[in-house]
Formats: structure tokens, sequence, C-alpha cells
């Protein structure tokens, strides 16, 4: 079962700008009701960070505080981090979201992928959720392994038709394409890291450096996979089912290599530092902020363009067969390589402009355009939901609803506010 442990208050850090004490408020909340053992959330707001807050136990079974510059694995909010790399090279001219995946990747054409376009891959609809291709851990940095898998994969489905979350191979097509479209043949990780880490001063990995003080890292804490049949009101069971079923698309998408089933296994250090740019992201919770605070306030310091910009905040485009995801097995959506809102997701302001990814566990990162926020929240003690983990949703509604007046986000705050009738305010 997953850990939990009392985390004194003394143990609860950081700062908040005046007018933004109920985000701190939920934070603590979080920890007196038993919910944490570590956690992080920042937000920046027109550029400036406005909330730092930081807690508990980065290892609960050693007891030792999750501190200042801690790190964190941030699972699937990884990929967000990844498709904002991807729209770095839209922005330079150099990658086309409505051309074929082949004009960058002529191998990427076999088994019926010839006309599938890059809007349709990074959006899911490619039908390539699984690898069918056995992967070894060594095979996952760029190896020509990997590429062949990843080239030589049949859709499960016609592609554009339909879409399904893709939670492992959507990182690695990615890294791929990247490497093909990049003067510098540089795969994902790399890219990363010298494009847009090191420019605006990031502390966040895509597969972890050598050297890398690992005294500075969370240890998660996961859960048991059958323990999420013991949690089908936290995760929605149609999921949970197919997941049992090592045969189903919801499963296969998740477990190839075989390792990458089991959370806690991303406590390995040789885990940490594969490329896996969809699921294994480790930094610090300000850096994830900071980075969706750039993209939300125009971009300018991350090297983003308006026409880019117009592209991530623009409504995603619904597969001709209906929004019914293939692998989580309830309607989703889907654009570029992030989440959008959908009626069962609301999150960032009422207009849908916002665009981010959760992550197993309870983490979740976004931009919100229309309101110039840039939010990140990530712990070591993981949840059973796929979105809106109560201990992220408070911390968010507290933002959104409390301080900038915004729409609520918590579907038991927003139920409430409607039958009151309840008008929006902008703060």
């Amino acid at each position: 079962m997953v850990l939990k442990v009392h985390v004194p208050s003394a143990m609860v850090h950081g700062e908040v700008a005046e007018g933004y004490g109920p985000v701190a408020d939920a934070f603590r909340r979080n920890f007196a009701r038993g919910r944490e053992i570590g956690a992080a959330c920042a937000v920046y707001r027109d550029g400036r960070k406005v909330v730092d807050l930081w807690g508990g136990y980065r290892d609960g079974l050693t007891r030792e505080p999750w501190e200042r510059d801690t790190m964190v694995p941030v699972f699937s909010t990884t990929k967000g981090v990844s498709s904002t790399a991807v729209a770095l090279l839209h922005s330079r001219g150099l990658l086309d979201y409505d051309q074929r995946v082949a004009a960058y990747w002529p191998e990427f054409a076999a088994a019926g992928k010839a006309d599938v376009t890059v809007r349709q891959l990074l959006s899911h609809q490619a039908g390539l959720a699984a690898i069918d291709r056995p992967l070894e851990l060594r095979d996952l940095t760029g190896s020509p392994a990997l590429a062949a898998a990843l080239a030589q994969q049949r859709p499960a489905w016609t592609p554009g038709e339909r879409h399904g979350y893709h939670g492992t191979s959507l990182g690695w097509y990615e890294s791929e394409l990247v490497s093909r479209i990049d003067p510098h043949g540089r795969h994902l990780g790399r890219f990363f890291a010298e494009e847009v880490a090191a420019p605006l001063g990031l502390d966040f990995h895509i597969g972890l450096p050598e050297g890398t003080d690992r005294r500075r890292i969370a240890r998660m804490h996961g859960f048991r996979t059958w323990e999420m049949m013991l949690h089908i009101t936290a995760m929605p069971p149609a999921f949970a089912v197919a997941f049992a079923n090592p045969r189903s698309l919801s499963a296969r998408a998740f477990q190839n290599p075989r390792m990458l089933g089991v959370p806690d296994n991303i406590n390995r250090p040789d885990v940490q530092a594969a490329e896996i740019p969809a699921v294994n992201g480790i930094g610090q919770v300000r850096s994830i902020a900071r980075l969706y605070g750039e993209a939300a306030t125009g971009g300018t310091g991350l090297g983003l363009r308006p026409w880019t910009l117009a592209e991530l905040k623009s409504p995603a485009q619904t597969p001709s067969r209906g929004l019914l995801d293939q692998v989580l097995r309830l309607p989703t959506q889907y654009s570029l390589g992030y989440v959008k809102p959908f009626p069962a997701f609301r999150f960032g302001s009422a207009s849908g402009t916002a665009f981010g990814t959760m992550g197993l566990g309870g983490s979740f990162a976004f931009a919100d355009p229309d309101t110039g926020v840039g939010f990140a929240y990530a712990m070591n003690r993981t949840g059973f939901h796929l979105w809106d983990d109560p201990r992220e949703v408070a911390l968010r509604d507290a933002l959104f609803a409390e301080v900038l007046g915004e729409m609520p986000q918590r579907p038991d705050t927003a139920r409430a506010r409607t039958r009151r009738g309840a008008g929006h305010r902008r703060a």
C-alpha cells in the first residue's frame, strides 16, 4: 500500500506574493490532512514568480526533508515539457504540424503510416500507443533498435479516426522526429537541455545527467498495479479493468519495456538516466512552472513565435470518430503533445486556451495564456486519479477561483457555483 507519514507543519516552506495566500493555505492543508509525504507547487504570472512552495519529506522512508532545490520525477507531466521543445522547432520554421511525418523521417511511412501528419502523431491520433517489438532499457536513448521499432509499428486504428493516450511511445516518436529535423541531429533530451533548459536556467532533465547528486532527488512512493482495482472511484473503472488485462491496448501502452509498468521503478538510477521523453522527466517544480509561464506570456524568453503560440492555444482537432480514448477508455482531448481542457477536466480560464499535461500519481503543469499563468505541482506520494487529484486541484482552485476570480477548477466547486448562479470576475 502507498506509504503515509505525518509531516509536521514546520516542514512546510516557501513564499507567495501578496494576494496569493489561499494557495499557500491549500498547500498547508494537504499536509495537515495527511495527504502528502513531500510536494512542491510553483506559479508564475505575467513573468513573475508569485508562488513558490515546498515541504515534507523527499524520502518518506528515511525521513530526509524536501529541500528548496529538491528534484522530483513527474511521470507524464514530462510530455508537455517535451512537446514545448518540439514547438520550438515549429517556431524556427523547421517543422510544420500539418506536414506528413514521413517527409522528415522516410522510414516512418512503413506499415500504413505514410500519410500520418505531425499534428495527428502529437495529438495521440496515429494509433501508435503500443510498441509491439519488445524493448530493453538499453534501447531507449536514441538507438537504431528503437528507431526501427517505432518506424515498423502498425497503427491500432486508422490514423485520424480515433485517439488514444500514447502513454510512453509519444516521447520516443517526438525524439526521433526531433533528431531528423534538428540540424545537429540531437535527440529530444539533449535538444531540450541545450536549447530550452540552458537558456532559461531550468533545473529539469529528460534523462538525468551522469554525476547528478542523488541526494537531491525525491523518492517516489508508488502503488502496485492490483491496488488500482481498490480505487475505481478515483480511477475510471473501464480503464482500471482494461489495464488489468496484459493483452489490452491500455496495458500495452504502458508496459514496454515491462519495467515501466511499475511506478516504483522510476526510482531506479538506470531508468532515470534513460531518455524517455513521455515519462521520466526529473527536475525542480518551479522550473516547470517557469517554462509554462514563459509560454503563457508570449514565449519570448523561450523563443516561441506568435504563430506557434496560436497553434498551442487553439482548440484540438477532434478525431473523425469521436473523443472516446482507446487507451484511457473515456472521452479526452489532446493537441500537439498537450492535454486541452474538456468537460471532465476543466483547467485554466474558461476560454479553453490553456494547455499542459498531467502525470501519474497526481502531478500537473500547464500554461494559461488568458491569465498569463504557468502552474506546476508535483509530489512523491502517488495517488490514483488520472487527473484532478484532490491535492493538486485544491491548489489550482485556490489560484483560479479564489485569487484570480476565474473559472472554478474543482468539479464540486463548479457545480455548487452553477447552482448559485455565481458569476466570474477577473482579478
